[in-house]
C-alpha cells in the first residue's frame, strides 16, 4: 500500500533551510574564519541566503539548498578535521514558495494587530 502524501510543489519543492555548521577540532575558540569559508561556498552556490549571528537561512528548491549545505560543510572541512551541522527545514504544502520575509511579515502583522496572512 502506498501512503498518500500532500502535493508539495512537485519533485523539487521550495524550502526554507536554517542551518549552522560548526568546525570541530581546530584548537581555537574562534570559528569566524571557518564560517566565512562556508558562507563563501553558500554564496557561490547561487542559493538565496541571509545570515545572522547564529546561523544562515537558505531559500530555494530542495535540491539547491541541499547542494549549498553540502558545499558549506566541504568548504569548512578544508580548515577543520570535522564539522557538525544543526538544520531546520521548513516545507509547506499549504503555502508553497513562501519566503522568509513573508513569514516574518505575517508574524509582525499578528503581533501588531494587522491582517493575518
Amino acid at each position: 500500500m502506498t501512503a498518500a502524501y500532500p502535493a508539495v510543489d512537485g519533485d523539487d519543492p521550495h524550502v526554507l533551510v536554517w542551518f549552522s555548521v560548526t568546525p570541530v577540532g581546530t584548537g581555537s575558540g574562534s570559528v569566524s574564519r571557518e564560517v566565512a569559508r562556508a558562507l563563501d561556498a553558500v554564496e557561490a552556490s547561487g542559493v538565496s541566503f541571509s545570515t545572522d549571528a547564529s546561523g544562515t537561512l537558505l531559500e530555494g528548491r530542495w535540491s539547491d539548498c541541499m547542494r549549498a549545505l553540502k558545499a558549506a560543510g566541504l568548504a569548512m572541512l578544508e580548515l577543520a578535521p570535522r564539522v557538525s551541522y544543526t538544520c531546520k527545514i521548513d516545507l509547506r504544502a499549504d503555502k508553497p514558495g513562501q519566503t522568509g520575509a513573508q513569514k516574518l511579515a505575517s508574524m509582525d502583522a499578528k503581533r501588531h494587530g494587522g491582517a493575518v496572512t
